[in-house]
């Protein structure tokens, strides 16, 4: 299934039914009177959260999404039966905006929270509704009120306890692997990864949720690349993974402009819990490594050596992970 996190789609909740316009016909009965009933209402536009699903691919493609209509009033007081409410399952995280952007109008954060919408129209009044002792035989009735209608857009933010960020090919897909049962993509090249990737990660009766951020780059923050669609990702994050890859020539300019980048951007994110992961130690001698670890022990962070791919250092890792997310 294809990771889409942004939709565009139309909704509108149902129409009311209308009211009838009838009169009782029985025989022995000289004056039957009015007996039309009223119509239903329309049923509402309803959105659910849905930790089932992690994207928003069912909108993208699908994009007109209508509420049932309320059936009308019959003959003998018969009420028209509501029309069935349209629910509409997110991924947890989805946010509501307004067709331009310019308005979060909601998000849905929880498994099975719902958001009511758009209100379905009221059922019109049967001409029983407008007897009176001055007019017996009225033959007035409403119609249903129309349904509401929106564009909406839907953007989705994933939510994740931990997440990987770093350059392109820094390793963070190889941690994710080796950490949960995730099958993200792996391969000699950059932007292996096109879209995040989650995972549990669990231990005993503790687990956490692990994303991988696709590789950022200088200028993310403006847009580079997929900068922004990927930085949004990283929101809702508690802990960031900062994975640097030791064999590239200055392991510590890579590091800087990443967290630049998170500071351009806003939102809180250079602020967060970081650790700082040197990858690919196994490629590396003891004096290369020591060189690596000099040039980081002046930041206010823990660092730890790893190698994503023979799994060195990544259960201590976890477990400080799970150490920070208990104190929050």
């Amino acid at each position: 299934m294809a990771f889409i996190d942004k939709a565009k789609i139309y909704i509108k909740s149902g129409n009311g039914g209308h009211g009838a316009l009838s009169f009782r016909r029985e025989k022995f009965i000289e004056y039957g009177g009015p007996n039309g009933g009223n119509g239903g209402k329309g049923g509402d536009v309803i959105f659910r959260g849905n930790k089932g699903i992690n994207t928003l691919q069912r909108y993208r493609f699908n994009q007109h999404h209508k509420a049932q209509n309320g059936m009308g009033g019959a003959g003998q007081l018969k009420t028209g039966s509501s029309g069935k409410d349209l629910i509409l399952d997110v991924p947890c995280g989805t946010e509501i905006y307004n067709e331009d952007m310019s308005v979060k109008l909601h998000e849905i954060l929880d498994d099975e929270q719902t958001y009511h919408f758009l209100r379905g129209g009221q059922g019109g009044k049967g001409n029983a509704h407008f007897k009176s002792s001055t007019n017996r035989a009225p033959r007035k009735f409403q119609q249903g009120e129309k349904g509401q209608e929106a564009t909406v857009r839907l953007k989705l933010k994933i939510l994740a306890d931990v997440g990987l960020v770093g350059m392109p090919n820094a390793g963070k897909s190889s941690i994710l692997n080796f950490v949960t049962n995730a099958k993200s993509k792996v391969a000699d090249y950059a932007f292996t990864t096109l879209h995040p990737h989650i995972g549990m990660v669990q231990k005993e009766d503790l687990e956490f949720v692990l994303a991988d951020i696709p590789g950022l780059i200088e200028n993310a923050s403006d847009g580079k690349g997929l900068g922004h669609d990927f930085l949004s990702h990283v929101e809702r994050c508690k802990i960031l993974i900062h994975v640097i890859d030791t064999t590239e020539a200055d392991p510590l300019k890579n590091y800087q402009i990443i967290r630049q980048e998170l500071e351009n951007y806003g939102a809180e994110i250079e602020s967060k819990k970081e650790i700082i992961a040197l990858n690919k130690v196994e490629l590396l001698d003891e004096k290369e490594l020591g060189q690596i670890k000099d040039k980081f022990t002046s930041l206010d962070r823990r660092i730890f050596t790893i190698s994503a791919a023979t799994g060195y250092n990544l259960d201590q890792l976890t477990n400080l992970c799970l150490e920070y997310l208990q104190d929050e």
